[in-house]
């Protein structure tokens, strides 16, 4: 789909559409769903990082997106390119998308106008932070829209984005209206998307769309997501994992007849089983039948790409949602307020991958979140400094015990830092008539016993869990206990069992004879005649053992 000389793009109609992050592991597989139901959707709109190589090497699903893709067409959606911020797209990574693009035949490209990454470094979750709704947010869109389409060679669809807190006195729909003025790109509207703003805003959902150019519309997403209140807020949490609003499956009804120039709907399906996303599809089906459509023209932007001026203030909205700046302060104190709440749960979410006990120990509390967020080695991160959020909390987790000792706190630290090393290097599977640790299992010991911290962490957090869905609140002086544990290890050495645990690592208590009769498995596979039966059995019942 390059641009002719006519200026002028040839969309083809795509029909509907299922997202997919291309890995084997999630949720729905969106190949295997459609060889069991031939026919529920057309085509697969795919994240994946801009350059090709890259997401060949990521996703695990790809081999099989570029077999098949002659016979389900895709849409590639990027991952973490910026169309809002303080800095425009390096030309390498607009020449690697627009390379992606044509060789994957999507017709066009579509992001959330947003800022996705800054200093090479993606937000936690990818959680963008959205501009401003006023006139310098849509000058500083338009700068990254237009320079980012200088750059394609097919279209660049713009989409409006979440929206927690209320800023600059535009209605959602009017500025993404102002940016298509402004630019003259097509348009994506996400649905889930339009009812955060309503929700945010104190909006009947169908406000704005009078007004809004719905012909210029190309793409709509549809999606699931959590209503919440907050005082006498209420708010729409984008999270595709969850299902799909009643309120949205109706609004799509109401907004196909009003779409004359659509080219595809996709259900951004995300996390949900394949048959939980089987019923949601056969539902859109029944509003996108399947059929053949002509193509048609779209005019391509030829509008010059203006400065990028800054004076939508992308840094200041980034220090409010990380704590760095009272809520206070901001235009929409509490909408500021649930924006942080997300925040701060996406990056307690992925620090718990590898800093289980020291996240307790040092951050369990929104305080203990925010001042971590607040800190020189988290916005280094995002200044180009820092390797990776993990690294980026163990600096600050080091200095937080340089600057208070305490050696339960810093045997916690110390323990999560060593775990990754336990699989630099890959053990020789079983043969014949042997048993080895399983692929996903190692061996470790260590100086002091933490098996009482580790246990305490899981037994605190289920408890304090189950209370907050009985009194409505994380009772986090609870893990007054946890801070007790860390503070009287046991003797050691103490051997354990770790485990791979997605992109994390788990410790795995062992009774001590379990974990002795273990030891010698550490250098490689041994004879099953070596292990006693009751060994055997037991390792084999904890997923620790596996045989040729």
């Amino acid at each position: 789909m390059t641009r002719p000389a006519s200026d002028s793009w040839s969309l083809p109609w795509m029909g509907l559409g299922l997202s997919s992050n291309l890995s084997a592991s999630d949720v729905p597989h969106p190949y295997r769903l459609l060889d069991a139901s031939p026919g529920l959707f057309d085509f697969v709109e795919y994240s994946a990082p801009i350059a090709l190589e890259e997401a060949k090497a990521q996703a695990t699903l790809f081999p099989e997106m570029w077999r098949r893709r002659s016979e389900v067409p895709v849409l590639f959606h990027p991952v973490h390119l910026n169309l809002w911020g303080p800095e425009l797209e390096p030309a390498s990574a607009l020449a690697q998308l627009d390379a992606h693009a044509r060789a994957v035949g999507s017709p066009w490209v579509g992001n959330d106008v947003g800022w996705w990454h800054a200093g090479g470094q993606p937000f936690p979750g990818y959680l963008y932070v959205t501009p401003p709704f006023n006139e310098a947010g849509v000058r500083d869109s338009a700068a990254h829209a237009l320079h980012i389409q200088a750059g394609l060679s097919v279209p660049l669809v713009i989409e409006n984005p979440a929206v927690l807190a209320t800023r600059g006195g535009l209605h959602a729909l009017d500025f993404m209206a102002k940016l298509h003025a402004r630019t003259g790109l097509p348009l994506l509207l996400d649905l889930g998307h339009l009812f955060s703003h309503q929700l945010s805003a104190g909006l009947p959902l169908r406000t704005g769309l009078d007004g809004f150019p719905l012909e210029q519309v190309m793409e709509i997403h549809i999606a699931g997501g959590v209503v919440t209140r907050r005082g006498g807020r209420t708010f729409y949490v984008d999270d595709h994992t969850q299902p799909v609003r009643e309120e949205l499956f109706e609004l799509l009804a109401e907004v196909l007849p009003r779409c004359p120039r659509l080219r595809a709907v996709t259900f951004e399906g995300d996390g949900h089983p394949p048959e939980v996303a089987l019923a949601s599809l056969r539902r859109l089906r029944a509003l996108v039948p399947k059929e053949s459509r002509p193509a048609i023209a779209f005019p391509a932007s030829r509008e010059p790409v203006p400065a990028l001026t800054g004076e939508s203030r992308p840094w200041a909205l980034f220090d409010a949602g990380h704590g760095v700046t009272p809520a206070t302060e901001d235009a929409d104190p509490e909408g500021t307020r649930a924006d942080r709440d997300f925040r701060l749960a996406v990056v307690a979410e992925q620090l718990d991958r590898d800093w289980p006990l020291t996240r307790l120990l040092l951050a369990a509390t929104p305080e203990g979140l925010e001042s971590f967020t607040r800190s020189r080695e988290y916005r280094g991160l995002f200044d180009g400094l820092g390797r990776s959020l993990s690294h980026a909390f163990a600096s600050w987790a080091r200095k937080r015990v340089m600057a208070a000792p305490s050696d339960g706190v810093a045997a916690a630290l110390s323990l999560e830092m060593m775990l990754p090393h336990a699989f630099l290097q890959e053990p020789p599977a079983p043969g014949p008539g042997q048993v080895a640790l399983a692929e996903d299992v190692r061996l470790g010991a260590f100086p002091a016993d933490l098996t009482e911290l580790v246990f305490a962490s899981r037994a605190l957090r289920r408890h304090l869990t189950g209370r907050a869905w009985a009194c409505g609140a994380l009772e986090v002086s609870g893990l007054e206990a946890l801070a007790q544990v860390a503070a009287r290890p046991g003797p050691g050495p103490w051997r354990f069992a770790i485990r791979r645990k997605g992109t994390g690592f788990e410790v795995l208590t062992l009774p001590p004879e379990v974990a002795s009769g273990l030891q010698g498995l550490a250098d490689g596979p041994r004879p099953v005649e070596d292990l006693p039966a009751w060994l055997l059995a037991e390792g084999q019942a904890r997923g620790l053992l596996r045989r040729a």
